[in-house]
């Protein structure tokens, strides 16, 4: 019987590739060191799982040649360098190892943290490389009694929020995706208002990188910062805005930053570098022995069920039996899944509990609907880091209830999928059913009776339902130079009117302020599909 063949691709650690040498079913090719070249043209097209890491791109060169490739295993988190959409289409799974580097990333921070309140690199330098002894150049501050504040309160966040606390720092946490009770179970403090934390001594960000977090700390958040504040970054790069940044620290309104991750890598001319008051790394976050040797094992490990069809662990596209369903379902799961992450982007706050609702023919796939809501829903706080592999494992893991029911079809539509979401802000309803096979339609939102396109960038507009609110809504987004595309309105029995408008451009935090100084305005939030 011959061997399953899989390739590592990039340099692992010793450990994972023992695990693959001593696996009896397993061919193991250790090319890390082959020119990518010969890699792609020679290696690659023998191999049935491959291993990369950040040096070898999944590109279209690369699937080219991956005529036999079924799994690629990324040892790492991060995906930046796999085409995913190339993959998904040749029916390749691709995988990641999200928890291997926790802790790395987390001591990584507090050096960092560390670094910048005593300066450790530049008087390092000043006496290892200029050889002078100046202590009265170098005094520092201390963490004790310094407020940290933490955007993202995940598994880095939370625990880097309980190492503060051993420093005994006065932490709180942001993060409108998880259960207060998080941080407050930590003797932690949770606030629901940003500007808590722009008031805070010392900012860290640990959220993934998504439409919502890319530039969430620009010019504007930094002029709300007290004078001195100390800005870390050891998440993704881009998450603070860098132009900002860079002012903010040449100003002085920033004392200090530690920045681990750039927008652009590698970040060799960065002009942060120029600067005097930031410690910088060249993306070390996993770079400890420890999380090499874990994600290694965890990689090879997930590899090797891959190669045997046993399971795909952190399958990022796997889909659900899809080539099992009939093709009228498919259609139904995305919008499924579309109306999950819309609602979680109006909402924008923890998630308790959701209910998914079948009538019709589509109700025998309640099961997989679940799964896909539940990634639509997710993804919005936990980009990557959920799919639908372990989507209701995390969402237990978070204390979320799913419930999945069946009901008559009394509703006028051939099909009918209903999501509900009820979080610490309050609850929603969305409703969508598909026409004519593949025409996706959002038929209802609460009480609204609508007809939407799950698609662009929606404003969702509720207000009291009184003459000149159509005029003032449309004069408030022209005045920020964008396009309406889509205007639609529902009403309901209480005077009440909701209107769902499609922009071409940018849906800013300004244009949802204006709009919510609107007398009739009862709430405004948006979503983008």
């Amino acid at each position: 019987m011959s061997k399953t063949v899989v390739v590592v691709c990039d340099h692992i650690h010793q450990k994972g590739l023992d695990i693959l040498v001593t696996d009896p079913d397993i061919e193991m090719i250790n090319a890390a060191d082959e020119p990518k070249d010969k890699l792609v043209k020679e290696i690659l097209p023998q191999a049935t799982v491959a291993i990369t890491r950040s040096s070898t791109d999944v590109d279209e060169f690369f699937l080219e040649y991956a005529t036999s490739i079924k799994a690629i295993v990324r040892a790492g988190v991060g995906v930046d360098n796999v085409d995913m959409d190339g993959c998904s289409k040749r029916g390749i799974v691709v995988m990641n190892v999200p928890t291997a580097n926790t802790i790395a990333a987390v001591e990584l921070t507090m050096a960092h943290m560390l670094s910048c309140v005593r300066q450790f690199p530049y008087a390092h330098n000043n006496l290892k490389i200029d050889r002078v002894w100046r202590r009265q150049d170098w005094y520092g501050t201390e963490l004790k009694g310094k407020k940290l504040g933490i955007i993202g309160f995940g598994n880095i966040g939370s625990r880097v929020g309980i190492r503060a606390k051993a420093f005994e720092m006065e932490v709180i946490a942001y993060d409108p995706y998880i259960d207060s009770s998080k941080a407050t179970n930590l003797d932690i403090a949770y606030t629901e208002n940003f500007e808590d934390i722009l008031a805070c001594d010392i900012i860290t960000i640990h959220t993934p990188k998504t439409e919502e977090t890319i530039g969430m700390i620009g010019a504007d958040e930094i002029s709300k910062m007290k004078d001195g504040v100390i800005l870390i970054n050891c998440a993704r790069g881009g998450l603070y805005e860098e132009k900002a940044l860079l002012e903010g620290l040449a100003s002085g309104k920033i004392a200090m930053a530690g920045i681990d991750v750039f927008d652009k890598e590698p970040a060799i001319d960065h002009p942060l570098l120029d600067l005097n008051n930031v410690t910088v790394t060249p993306h070390l976050g996993a770079n400890t022995l420890e999380s090499q040797e874990n994600i290694a094992i965890q990689a090879s490990e997930n590899a090797i069920s891959a190669a045997k069809g046993i399971s795909y662990p952190n399958g990022l596209n796997l889909p659900i039996k899809e080539n099992e369903l009939p093709d009228f379902v498919r259609p139904y799961l995305e919008l499924t899944q579309k109306m999950g992450h819309l609602s979680a982007q109006i909402m924008r706050s923890a998630v308790k509990s959701i209910k998914i609702t079948a009538r019709g023919d589509i109700a025998p796939y309640i099961e997989s609907l679940g799964t896909f809501a539940t990634v639509g829903i997710l993804t919005e706080s936990l980009a990557d880091q959920v799919n639908y592999v372990n989507a209701e494992f995390v969402a237990k893991e978070r204390g979320i209830e799913i419930t999945k029911e069946t009901k008559p079809n009394e509703s006028g539509f051939n099909n009918k999928i209903t999501i509900k979401i009820a979080t610490q802000n309050g609850t929603l309803r969305i409703a969508g059913t598909v026409f004519e096979g593949t025409v996706q339609r959002i038929i209802e939102i609460d009480d609204y009776i609508v007809d939407v396109e799950p698609k662009g960038a929606m404003i969702f507009f509720r207000n009291t339902d009184t003459p000149g609110v159509i005029g003032d809504v449309g004069k408030i987004i022209a005045e920020h130079k964008l396009n309406i595309s889509d205007f639609r309105l529902g009403r309901d029995h209480r005077k009440q009117a909701l209107a769902v408008v499609r922009v071409d451009g940018v849906i800013t935090k300004k244009l949802l302020e204006d709009l919510s100084r609107l007398e009739a305005c009862l709430s405004a939030s948006y979503g983008v599909l």
